[in-house]
């Protein structure tokens, strides 16, 4: 009864603080709102109307939706570069953003499933998915794979976060023994929720793109550097506009780990690359249609090439020593590495897969208003949770709220 009473002052108390706040907090929140009910009504449109109102065809049947769930996974996989240094390691530089990075996870996983809701078309499709109802088709196919490891890393990432918080939210410290289990387990899941994703695509074997061995590893490498470069960009925000205090030192140590990482995934770009064209065969003719265009076809280069430039830079911004530590130059650049990312993990990567298609022919692909409306509405949704999520955890760490006997 003890428990429930705790439970019922930490909701009651959690709605009051994600409801007050300063001038600014209320305009971030009302902007969000806006969004969001702009991206439902153009669902709504695309419930009416069907996937017929997005760019998507029988020719590219994944587009803008699938592109962002591939990248948002390997966002939700980051938070185990700073999971595992902290419950793992027990380094304590880490402490002050685990509990961020793992609200991050929350919501980008969030994200993940409403952007697979959106191109399936509808909720009403759903049920195929149900165990004993749809056609899950469990073990043979990668999908329910895919379904399962995403909900179960949500799980982990909002019940561990969840029961430090309500240690803590009693004036009590978290038993190391209930949630080092789930933490460690959960180092495991992150790897396997973006190479089960990464799979998905190699196991496909109709398109040649994604028939990749290096697929999976660039998928974590470059996971591991937009994650951690999302989690700078929100810490420095965190840091201006609330009183959680984050130590210059904390964002320099998730700065080497974006570091490593961008730097590995950049010799596998090259590696893949060297593959693709220093001997070409017709299964070239997808990266060649994204790099330099075919038959006189190329929406895509302004894209990739952006991509690349903005990669190439941020990386070797971050690979000096002296430009990485001047935190406003590491601010640049991880949001430049960012940008790169989502663009190579997104239309760099998802689009070309089926260009050209099985006949030889180019269908070029470019989402619509509703499309871009929808995606922006579902990232409005995210920034929306995981602001609630982070004002109640910083509002539990700074001991503003507490449970009162």
């Amino acid at each position: 009864m003890r428990r429930l009473k705790v439970l019922k002052s930490l909701i009651t108390d959690s709605l009051d603080t994600i409801t007050h706040g300063s001038k600014r907090y209320h305009l971030w929140m009302a902007f969000l709102t806006l969004v969001m009910l702009a991206g439902m009504y153009c669902y709504s449109i695309q419930l009416d109307e069907g996937l017929s109102v997005t760019g998507m065809t029988d020719r590219v049947s994944w587009g803008l939706y699938i592109s962002n769930f591939t990248f948002l996974v390997g966002v939700a996989a980051a938070a185990v570069m700073l999971v595992m240094p902290t419950y793992v390691l027990k380094d304590i530089d880490f402490k002050q953003a685990v509990l961020i990075g793992e609200g991050l996870a929350v919501a980008a996983l969030i994200m993940c499933l409403a952007f697979v809701v959106a191109d399936m078309g509808g909720p009403s499709v759903l049920w195929h998915m149900i165990p004993g109802i749809g056609v899950f088709n469990f073990p043979n196919s990668m999908l329910t794979w895919d379904v399962l490891v995403l909900n179960g890393y949500l799980f982990l990432n909002l019940s561990i976060p969840f029961y430090i918080l309500f240690r803590h939210y009693q004036g009590k410290e978290a038993n190391p023994k209930v949630y080092i289990p789930g933490a460690i387990l959960s180092v495991f899941w992150a790897v396997g929720i973006h190479l089960v994703t990464a799979f998905l695509y190699q196991g496909l074997q109709a398109r040649p793109f994604w028939n990749n061995a290096l697929l999976g590893p660039r998928f974590l490498a470059s996971a591991f550097a937009a994650g951690p470069a999302l989690i700078i960009l929100v810490l420095a925000l965190i840091r201006s506009f609330s009183e959680f205090k984050i130590e210059d030192k904390t964002i320099k140590k998730i700065a080497m780990v974006v570091t490593v990482a961008a730097q590995i995934n950049l010799i596998m770009l090259v590696s893949e690359l060297f593959k693709e064209f220093y001997a070409p065969t017709h299964h070239s003719e997808s990266a060649y249609y994204l790099f330099f265009g075919l038959h006189g076809k190329g929406a895509l280069l302004p894209w990739i090439w952006t991509a690349i430039t903005l990669n190439v830079t941020a990386t070797i911004i971050l690979t000096f020593n002296k430009l990485r530590n001047n935190l406003k130059i590491l601010y640049v650049a991880c949001f430049m590495l960012f940008i790169a990312i989502w663009i190579e993990k997104g239309f760099g990567l998802i689009i070309p897969g089926f260009i050209p298609g099985p006949y030889g022919k180019i269908a070029e692909y470019t989402p619509t208003g509703i499309e871009i409306m929808v995606t922006l509405g579902i990232w409005a949704m995210g920034a929306f949770v995981f602001t609630i999520l982070a004002k109640t955890a910083i509002g539990i760490e700074t001991k503003k709220l507490r449970f009162k006997k």
